[in-house]
């Protein structure tokens, strides 16, 4: 897919954030741990194993759930009318509004050049063992997947399933989350470059970090 560079660079100058919106994951009274234009901090740690700010907590039948941020950035739009009640699933409290870097944006305009594979469904994902043997013999010159090849585990309700492949055939150039994540239904899990646009989305990459910081 060819894209219009220029207008995507002039978008993302004027506006380079993303708004995380912050939804309870069900049912309880929640009492907010934070305040409006705070900055949070998410996962930390060279693997992400240190919890980011505490954001609220939600109690439900004396269980209480601390909930931290999965983002950095700062609180926005938060919702003082429902501090101390009773909330239902997916009430949205607030949201995150995340500074993106110069990688994040590559990646964000990527996903409208390269084939994305997206996650059929709310789960953990892994990719498969030949796949991620692969990627550490020859990432350089691309992981080749054909429609039917076996790419990811996905993990639901502690039963793991094998995902195939279904799409172009290309190179695996770009895997949008970290072994284990769990990612939303719908969001990019792969994405894969035709051998014909590969020296396309190396020019596209070269420009936007030559670009960005003038």
């Amino acid at each position: 897919m060819d894209i219009n560079l220029n207008d995507l660079l002039r978008r993302y100058r004027s506006y380079p954030f993303e708004d995380y919106p912050v939804e309870t994951p069900h049912t309880g009274v929640v009492f907010l741990k934070v305040k409006e234009g705070q900055t949070v901090r998410g996962p930390s740690g060279e693997w992400l194993h240190r919890p980011g700010t505490l954001l609220y907590v939600i109690e439900r039948e004396r269980n209480v759930k601390r909930m931290t941020a999965l983002w950095s950035g700062q609180v926005s739009g938060i919702r003082l009318d429902i501090e101390g009640q009773f909330v239902e699933a997916g009430e949205l409290l607030f949201s995150i509004r995340h500074q993106l870097d110069k990688e994040e944006i590559i990646d964000r305009i990527l996903t409208q050049v390269l084939y994305i594979f997206p996650a059929p469904q709310r789960a953990r994902y892994f990719l498969a063992p030949e796949i991620s043997a692969r990627m550490e013999k020859q990432f350089k010159e691309g992981v080749s997947v054909e429609s039917g090849d076996n790419v990811l585990i996905m993990s639901l309700m502690k039963r793991d399933t094998m995902i195939s492949y279904q799409g172009i055939p290309g190179a695996l150039y770009k895997v949008y989350f970290k072994s284990g994540d769990t990612v939303e239904q719908g969001s990019p899990l792969l994405g894969i470059c035709p051998p014909d646009k590969l020296q396309y989305v190396q020019k596209i990459i070269q420009r936007i970090r030559t670009e960005w910081e003038k």
